[in-house]
Order: C-alpha cells, then sequence, then structure tokens
C-alpha cells in the first residue's frame, strides 16, 4: 500500500491533469480567434486573485518570503517556456497527439532526477528511459510522414515543451519547503509579467501579416476585447490555472518526482476525450502505438522505484 504522504500526491497529480486538460482543450478552442499571449495573460491574472486566496490560507504573505529566489525565477520561467511551445504546438496538431507527444516529460523527470535532485537511477530504469524515446521518435517519424501538411518541427514543439516541463517539475522537488500556493503564485506573476509585455511588443498585431504558419499567427495575433461569452472561458482557465500551480506543486513537493511522474499519464485518455467530443480528433495508429511504448516505459519506473523503496 502506498503511503499515505504518497497517495495524497497521486491525488493532487491526477487532479491537476484534469485541470490542465480543460485549460487546453479551451485554449485549442480560441487558438483561431485570439493571440495566445492575451489568453495567458487573462487566464493568470484571473488566476492571481484565487492563488492569492490560497497563500491566505496557508500563512498568509509570510510564506512568500524565499532564501532561494533563483532557483524560483527559473522554475517559473520553465513552465512559461513549457506553455509556450506547448500551445503554440496546439494550434496546429491535434489535442490527442500534442499531448501523447508531451508524454516524455516523465521519462525526461527521471533523467534529470540525476543531475538536479541526486537520485539514483539503476540499469532498468534507464532502459525503460530509452524505451520511452523510442516511442516518441515512432509518433514524430510517423506523424510527420503522415501529415505531409504539417512541418515536422511542430511536432517537437510539445517534446521541448516536455523538457521544460520536466525541469520544472523537478525544481519543485528541490524546492520542496516552499508552500504550494507561494509556488503557484511565482509562476503566475511570471505569466503575467512575461505575456504583459509581450502585449506591449506585438499586441498590435503588426507583424502578423509577415507570417503565415499558424503557429506564429497564434503567438503575433493582435489582441481584441472578449466577448462576454468568451470572457467566462477565460475566467474557468484563471480558476483551473489556479488549481494547476497549487495541485502540481503539492504533488512534487510531497513525493519523490519518480513517484509522481508516471501518474500524470492520465491526461492522454482525457485528451483524447476532449479530442475526440469537441474537436473531432481520433489518433491515428502511430499516436496509440507511440503512446503505449511510452506509458508502459513510465510503468515500469515507478513499478521499479516502489521496488527499490521496499527493499530499503
Amino acid at each position: 500500500m502506498l503511503p499515505s504522504k504518497s497517495g495524497y500526491a497521486i491525488l493532487f497529480i491526477v487532479l491537476g491533469m484534469f485541470f490542465i486538460s480543460v485549460n487546453d482543450m479551451v485554449i485549442k478552442r480560441f487558438s483561431g480567434e485570439y493571440p495566445l499571449h492575451q489568453m495567458v495573460f487573462l487566464r493568470s491574472a484571473i488566476g492571481m486573485f484565487f492563488t492569492l486566496i490560497l497563500i491566505r490560507l496557508e500563512g498568509g504573505w509570510r510564506i512568500l518570503k524565499t532564501d532561494q529566489p533563483g532557483l524560483h525565477a527559473l522554475r517559473a520561467v520553465m513552465v512559461f517556456a513549457s506553455n509556450m511551445t506547448y500551445f503554440a504546438a496546439l494550434a496546429v496538431l491535434p489535442l490527442p497527439d500534442a499531448t501523447a507527444l508531451f508524454f516524455i516529460a516523465p521519462i525526461m523527470i527521471t533523467v534529470l532526477s540525476i543531475p538536479i535532485l541526486g537520485e539514483r537511477v539503476g540499469p532498468r530504469r534507464w532502459g525503460a528511459v530509452i524505451v520511452g524515446f523510442c516511442g516518441t521518435l515512432i509518433m514524430v517519424r510517423a506523424q510527420g510522414s503522415t501529415r505531409g501538411d504539417i512541418s515536422i518541427w511542430i511536432y517537437l514543439l510539445p517534446i521541448l515543451a516536455a523538457f521544460f516541463y520536466a525541469t520544472m517539475q523537478v525544481l519543485t522537488r528541490k524546492l520542496a519547503k516552499t508552500k504550494a500556493s507561494a509556488m503557484a503564485f511565482y509562476i503566475q506573476i511570471t505569466f503575467v509579467l512575461f505575456c504583459g509585455i509581450s502585449g506591449l511588443i506585438v499586441g498590435n498585431g503588426q507583424f502578423v501579416d509577415s507570417v503565415q504558419h499558424p503557429s506564429l499567427v497564434f503567438l503575433l495575433r493582435a489582441w481584441i476585447v472578449p466577448t462576454a461569452a468568451d470572457m467566462s472561458y477565460f475566467v474557468l482557465i484563471g480558476i483551473l490555472a489556479t488549481g494547476v500551480g497549487y495541485c502540481l506543486s503539492q504533488a512534487y513537493r510531497s513525493a519523490p518526482a519518480a513517484t509522481v511522474a508516471p501518474f500524470e499519464y492520465v491526461l492522454l485518455p482525457m485528451s483524447i476525450v476532449w479530442g475526440w467530443v469537441i474537436f473531432a480528433d481520433w489518433p491515428g495508429l502511430p499516436v496509440w502505438f507511440g503512446s503505449a511504448t511510452i506509458i508502459a516505459a513510465g510503468l515500469y519506473v515507478i513499478w521499479r522505484e516502489h521496488k527499490l523503496s521496499s527493499q530499503d
């Protein structure tokens, strides 16, 4: 039986994955109308309000004080970079495909836990890491050859996002003494700052006419005033952003990264459902096969982790 602390961490990560699945669906839904930095700015500004409520509940302003500002800044930049590269891919890729490619992240977390956290990874788990990367290559090569209308470089964006995300989560474990709401606050304020600056630079759309690729148009489109109906969706993802930041921070600060990471795979069936119901996207055989390979590798990592822990 899992220790209670690990059990709570897994509960938080599953809940966080559900919030992410809804957030990704909404971002993709509006990717043809609003610029990415405007949606993320609105989401984070709204999320900041609810994050401040969590900070109040967890101890007040004093919990924001830290003696590791550099690591917190790096962690916030990593999650910003992860979001922007992943959402840029969502403007073009089907939701299940982008999610499946992003699932190399738990494998990357295992790898990065070695230099950053000093965790030991034996030859069997290294084998699982290699299998996971092979699954990713299967999807990239197969999709790149069958969907000639999409550049293979677009398929690499979710993988790059996964690397940034993995770095962020390993840093979360390293900063485990910080309250989850404080970690979420640092992320939200980074999003507001960076997206606000992006809006000031490109928000009037002066660069969008010089590009044609959907991902670049998504990044450079002019800001517009949201309709009342659309604003309700932005409020929704603002609330979800608070939940994501809190749940993921709580999960990775409460249990070893190798224990928590594989449970992120619940995001894949959630994304498949949203992709099918909302966008009529259904994964092809290469995505199913590559996803199964990555998930099998991740599940082996978690099984091996618990087996080694039981021997200590």
